[in-house]
């Protein structure tokens, strides 16, 4: 068994790389034992001129799926060797169109007999594996042009991004990575303010210590997302330092950090879990909401943020809520 055959459908196009490439040989083979003067790679070219008459790169090149380059590069060596000519339009005499040369007819006219055995033997040979080959083929090209492969791909990555999401508690280890995430959040959208850095740069001192707690997201090893309780009184904690990494935003990790957080301020004993954040910040408002943080009137009186005008009191849910 093959490298590539070993590597399943990540192999896939690079399998059917070096599938046509040895059939191209072999056909050539084929055409060089009966004396034809033509080679496989030139069939789809020479075949729809030979069917649909003179044509320019640009009805070939969207006929046949091939870019206009390549195209026009095949176009210019087929000329050299006397097989194709180019002659103006018939509907507009400056365009210029390829046409199959009296030589070219010859040899296409002298292949025939032998595409007929060919289609005989692929298609023998295809029955004989059971697979409708062909069919097939057709299927997975037009899913090509339905959905994206880029696209689902991507997708994809995310859903299963998005089911290693784990919740870890802070170590020493993700001391880099939980300043590293508030940064670039705040960077975006506010700036780094002193309590900030303070928090950011000595976590366990302004966190840990007082009895607070920080949790950290990791998809696989990766840290990608953090959030904090911190204690403003016994027992009220503060809900902060939220952040997931713009790469990895959209998989749910916000929520996921936020129910841990909850799970966290209930264990602790907390008697009052509060958040500070900013109207223009909607999304997060939203999710904030969703998980049972209720709108306040005004800001939290003594609040250490220049840019909080948002002040949130969690309402422990009922009826399966958080």
């Amino acid at each position: 068994m093959s490298f590539l055959s070993v590597q399943g459908t990540l192999a896939l196009a690079s399998r059917l790389k070096v599938i046509s490439e040895r059939s191209y040989d072999l056909i050539d083979q084929v055409y060089q034992e009966h004396g034809i003067g033509l080679q496989a790679r030139w069939f789809p070219v020479l075949r729809l001129l030979q069917e649909r008459g003179p044509l320019s790169v640009g009805e070939i090149a969207r006929e046949i799926g091939l870019t206009h380059s390549a195209v026009s590069q095949l176009a210019t060596k087929l000329t050299r060797a006397g097989l194709l000519q180019r002659e103006p339009a018939p509907s507009d005499r400056r365009q210029r169109v390829l046409a199959l040369t009296e030589r070219c007819e010859a040899e296409l006219k002298a292949a025939r007999p032998l595409w007929q055995a060919m289609r005989d033997t692929v298609e023998h040979r295809i029955m004989d594996i059971g697979v409708d080959l062909l069919d097939a083929l057709s299927r997975y090209e037009t899913s090509l042009d339905e959905q994206p492969l880029p696209a689902e791909i991507a997708q994809r990555l995310r859903q299963r991004q998005a089911a290693q999401v784990r919740i870890v508690p802070f170590a020493p280890e993700w001391r880099g990575d939980f300043y590293r995430i508030n940064a670039e959040w705040l960077a975006k959208y506010y700036r780094i303010e002193p309590i900030d850095h303070a928090v950011l740069s000595e976590p366990e001192k302004h966190v840990l210590e007082p009895g607070g707690a920080i949790l950290i997201a990791l998809v696989g090893d990766e840290a990608v997302g953090t959030c904090a309780l911190m204690v403003d009184a016994p027992g009220v904690y503060e809900l902060t330092k939220m952040a997931v990494t713009e790469r990895h935003q959209g998989l749910g990790i916000g929520r996921k950090l936020m129910q841990a957080a909850i799970t966290e301020f209930q264990r602790l004993g907390g008697r009052e879990l509060f958040l500070e954040s900013q109207k223009r910040l909607q999304p997060a408002l939203r999710l904030y909401e969703s998980a049972g943080f209720v709108l306040q009137p005004g800001v939290k009186p003594g609040t250490h943020y220049q840019r909080a005008d948002v002040y949130m009191i969690y309402r422990e849910q009922r009826n399966g809520g958080a």
